[in-house]
């Protein structure tokens, strides 16, 4: 074990890291993705510092292999982006640096200073970057070419025992960032680390700090969760700590007031966790008939609207607008909620075969007795939401 040192206020040498060697961290180098081996290797070559940080680092040290390889170094985005011809910066504030391998997108950030807190702009070392990662077992910075681990705050003795515990504060994490909230129970769920009781509670008592947050967060948060092949432990964890009222909230409200709906909203997120394992690139919308499909029951006497086939069209404008409106805040790609409301009317016996205008018509856009459409306003095209991870 190696040990990399600073110097306190009195020009002292302390210990500052941990550093741990291949014989002790046993990550294998083939589990290294060679294009993010490739960045840091470039990086070092032009004389700066780089390392793999984060969630990769995680992944690898508890036998997973990453999807997502993150590198910081102390070039700053302009100096990146010199190097790297197939890289663009992203951000206007917080900017980072995106290197393009074919299909794959590598995010390569600057080291950050605390000076303005845990969430701010201003470029740092590493000794500041650490003390901004929110919990231990992400603020571990690896070497691939020294095959290195280097841990300022006990993340790979926290991984090995299986803990979940916080870098920044705890009066503070939260109160800088609520979706931090959402992301421990997650990495709870996902690798296994308890949370101590002290900062389960800090999240129940905190849960309202979620309410100012954007649609548009909370719908890459959700996406996470609906991906993760643990959506039934995360979602479990959050009704407990009052946090899916923020994500769902109409879907909590039904649970709270009909025990068999939330017994069967479970069972479901236990299917859509199965079809996850089996297929992680299933499209969105086949996961999304676990969210909808009971609460698609709901919503009439699907006996009797069976047999009046002539509403088939009326049917399904009804049942959007009401699907669009339970899942909110989340939105989710129309194509993708159009198919999981088409798949979940299916399985009650409706087919849905519209001509395409008819599927894309704006849910304002309604129909008289008579057939016609009140209205003319275009379709607007919905925002996008990649499928994320």
């Amino acid at each position: 074990m190696l040990y990399r040192y600073g110097k306190d206020n009195n020009g002292r040498p302390v210990k500052k890291a941990v550093v741990y060697t291949r014989e002790e961290h046993l990550i294998p180098a083939y589990k290294i993705d060679p294009d993010a081996f490739k960045i840091v290797q470039r990086l070092k070559d032009n004389g700066y510092t780089a390392y793999i940080v984060g969630g990769a680092v995680r992944d690898l040290l508890i036998g997973k292999t990453p999807k997502d390889f993150d590198i910081v170094t102390d070039a700053t985005p302009s100096k990146i982006k010199r190097i790297f011809r197939n890289s663009r910066i992203i951000g206007r504030r917080f900017r980072l640096v995106h290197v393009i391998f074919g299909l794959k997108i590598f995010e390569v950030s600057t080291f950050r200073s605390t000076i303005d807190g845990s969430v701010g702009n201003s470029f740092g070392t590493i000794d500041e970057d650490v003390m901004r990662r929110d919990f231990t077992i992400n603020a571990l910075y690896y070497d691939p070419i020294l095959e290195q681990v280097i841990d300022y705050v006990g993340g790979v003795r926290d991984i090995k025992k299986s803990i979940l515990r916080p870098v920044i504060p705890v009066d503070k994490i939260f109160v800088e960032d609520p979706v931090r909230m959402l992301r421990a129970i997650k990495y709870s769920s996902t690798t296994d680390c308890q949370m101590a009781w002290s900062l389960r509670r800090k999240i129940k008592h905190s849960a309202h700090l979620l309410s100012p947050v954007s649609p548009s967060r909370l719908t890459e948060e959700m996406l996470k969760i609906i991906n993760s092949g643990h959506s039934f432990e995360i979602v479990s964890e959050c009704l407990a700590t009052d946090l899916y009222m923020y994500l769902q909230p109409s879907a909590t409200a039904m649970m709270f007031n009909d025990p068999q709906f939330e017994k069967n909203y479970l069972i479901n997120l236990k299917s859509l966790d199965e079809l996850v394992s089996k297929d992680k690139d299933a499209r969105l919308g086949k996961k999304l008939v676990f969210l909808i499909k009971d609460f698609i029951l709901t919503l009439t006497d699907w006996k009797k609207e069976i047999l009046n086939s002539s509403s088939v069209g009326e049917i399904y404008i009804k049942t959007w607008t009401e699907c669009r409106n339970f899942v909110l805040p989340m939105n989710p790609q129309r194509t993708e909620l159009e198919y999981a409301i088409r798949t979940s009317l299916r399985e009650i016996g409706i087919s849905i075969k519209l001509p395409k205008k008819v599927l894309s018509q704006p849910v304002s856009q309604k129909k008289d007795t008579a057939g016609k459409k009140k209205g003319s306003g275009r379709k607007k095209k919905s925002k996008k939401v990649n499928d994320a991870v």
